[in-house]
């Protein structure tokens, strides 16, 4: 209980800062308005919900990790990108708070904020309610899915972000990396493998893929080896956002 007071104590303050610059101008709010926007016209037009005849969000979070793939990267630029711009990064990094508190408080308010957005999807799932009866214990889990998608592509670019101070280069190579792991295992991906990798290689690469985890959560199975991908990517780029700051600190 103490370690975690004592984190809560470095990370709250880093997240308090980062989170209210997101509302300091009127760039989150614009966000939040594209992000639904994109996210109802890929529901109700792209996805034709009205013509599937189908009382679920089935075609609603079946677009979400595409559509992550060039949001949330929009948020992940500025992280640290922008901190070696304007030249704040030294003095955030002089703060007597340990490099991976700053890390995690950074990348935690993004998570929120992106959760925040998410969140107020909610006006379609009253719809789906309003015209059906869905099973909304399969919608609560899809939310989560999409909750965990957003946060690994978090991760991944900010530590990106962290390796740059132009947000246009992070913004590209993170959606870049973001769409390998999306991508990771689709058939025309594994076909590849299948023609000279053995079977092990070819099911890593397969177990990579945020999509086959996400939509594995979507049938309304919390799956414990689902959960923990999504946690460990989270850990695995956190970590290497901590070596990446570090060592441009030290350069």
């Amino acid at each position: 209980m103490n370690r975690f007071k004592t984190a809560l104590h470095y990370v709250l303050p880093i997240f308090k800062r980062e989170f209210a610059s997101y509302f300091a101008t009127p760039l989150a709010y614009v966000f939040i308005v594209i992000f639904l926007i994109t996210m109802g016209a890929f529901t109700f037009y792209v996805g034709h919900f009205y013509d599937n005849g189908i009382a679920d969000l089935s075609v609603f979070f079946a677009y979400h990790p595409w559509l992550y793939l060039f949001l949330v990267p929009a948020i992940s630029m500025r992280l640290w990108a922008d901190e070696r711009r304007t030249g704040t990064m030294e003095l955030l990094l002089t703060l007597p708070i340990p490099l991976w508190a700053t890390v995690l408080g950074k990348y935690l308010a993004a998570w929120v904020f992106t959760g925040i957005a998410l969140a107020l999807t909610f006006p379609i799932w009253l719809t789906v309610n309003y015209l059906g009866e869905p099973d909304n214990g399969v919608i609560f889990a899809s939310y989560i899915g999409s909750f965990l998608v957003a946060g690994g592509y978090l991760a991944i670019g900010a530590c990106i972000s962290a390796s740059t101070n132009n947000q246009v280069i992070a913004f590209v190579v993170s959606v870049a990396v973001c769409f390998l792991f999306t991508v990771s295992g689709a058939p025309m991906v594994l076909d590849v493998f299948h023609a000279w990798a053995p079977l092990a290689l070819t099911d890593a690469v397969a177990s990579l893929s945020v999509v086959t985890h996400f939509n594995a959560i979507t049938q309304g199975v919390l799956d414990l080896r689902d959960i923990v991908f999504f946690l460990s990517l989270i850990a695995l780029f956190l970590a290497a956002n901590v070596v990446v700051v570090d060592l441009k600190k030290g350069g």
